[in-house]
């Protein structure tokens, strides 16, 4: 009663409205209302690709401005109170004070149904190196990447200094001839996750608006959809033909894109099986997306992403 009291006549978020930040820090707001965690222009923009322009405009009134916004992050959400992720908080960070940063409250809480667990090892059983080192998540994603840099940038693969694996591990560098040989040998033909993954991760399938997902653990390799050159680990988008069915959406254009997507999985480890022997994938080929698996009446773009290694031959 007495918190109730107290709040009477207060804003609830006042940084829901970037002014009142602004006022302080006019740089950070100007930078931050284009950013992809404001506007999540991200979710839109990628899934309006598989939409005819009509259903495109449809799915803005209907659908991304009803739910997928609601998702978008203020300075407040970050900086002193957990956001609310269907209607569930952990509340003041600390206290009524600003705080520079505590990912375990906040980047954990957003992202906690994938990236946070998998990285910790809640999920899949396996913590990621980086973690068990100390490591957290602005130890690499820098905060110009979450304040954005003045860009409106469509999807988060434009964001420019995204982070990579070779800004602190550099090819050719290793100590051990071994594995400086296998770098340079797969160097730009397997990404880093690819051999590095160390467990199953989840992935989510059929998502209905309003309905949710049902998520499963899996590996899965195969072509990445942004670099057909290269091997990489893969998703599946929970994305299906009728997920906004009900909004009288059909996706017209699904098929233009896969229902798998490549993943920077945060679950690394120096040392995996693929890493161990050359046979888990040339011969054996574990992990290797296969046309048995890909999902029922999928996207016809899974089959592009399909690879089978090839033995490694014997000079004689």
């Amino acid at each position: 009663m007495e918190m109730d009291l107290a709040h009477k006549g207060r804003e609830k978020r006042p940084s829901e409205n970037l002014k009142v930040c602004g006022e302080c820090h006019p740089e950070i707001v100007s930078t931050y209302r284009k950013s992809l965690h404001f506007t999540t222009a991200g979710q839109r923009n990628r899934i309006i690709e598989r939409m005819s322009q009509a259903e495109a405009k449809r799915f803005d009134a209907e659908v991304f401005e009803k739910s997928c916004r609601s998702c978008h992050a203020s300075c407040g959400d970050c900086h002193v109170k957990s956001p609310l992720i269907s209607g569930i908080s952990v509340g003041l960070i600390k206290g009524h004070r600003f705080v520079k940063k505590d990912e375990g409250k906040t980047c954990a809480f957003c992202h906690g149904g994938r990236v946070y667990p998998e990285f910790t090892g809640e999920y899949g059983g396996t913590a990621d190196v980086h973690y068990q080192k100390g490591m957290m998540c602005l130890d690499c994603h820098k905060k110009r990447e979450f304040h954005g840099d003045g860009t409106a940038y469509r999807v988060k693969e434009e964001v420019r200094d995204r982070p990579s694996c070779r800004d602190c591990h550099r090819v050719g560098g290793e100590a051990k001839l071994t594995a400086q040989t296998a770098h340079l040998r797969h160097a730009d033909k397997v990404s880093c996750f690819g051999c590095h993954s160390s467990a199953e991760y989840r992935n989510c399938y059929n998502c209905h608006v309003g309905g949710g997902s049902e998520a499963k653990p899996g590996f899965m390799l195969g072509m990445s959809p942004k670099n057909r050159k290269q091997i990489t680990t893969l998703r599946l988008i929970p994305t299906v033909r009728d997920s906004f069915k009900n909004q009288g959406i059909k996706m017209e254009q699904f098929d233009r894109l896969p229902n798998y997507w490549d993943t920077p999985a945060h679950n690394i480890r120096k040392r995996t099986e693929r890493t161990r022997y050359c046979d888990a994938c040339h011969e054996e080929k574990k992990g290797f997306l296969t046309k048995d698996q890909l999902i029922k009446d999928g996207s016809k773009a899974n089959l592009e992403l399909l690879y089978n290694p090839k033995p490694i031959p014997i000079s004689e």
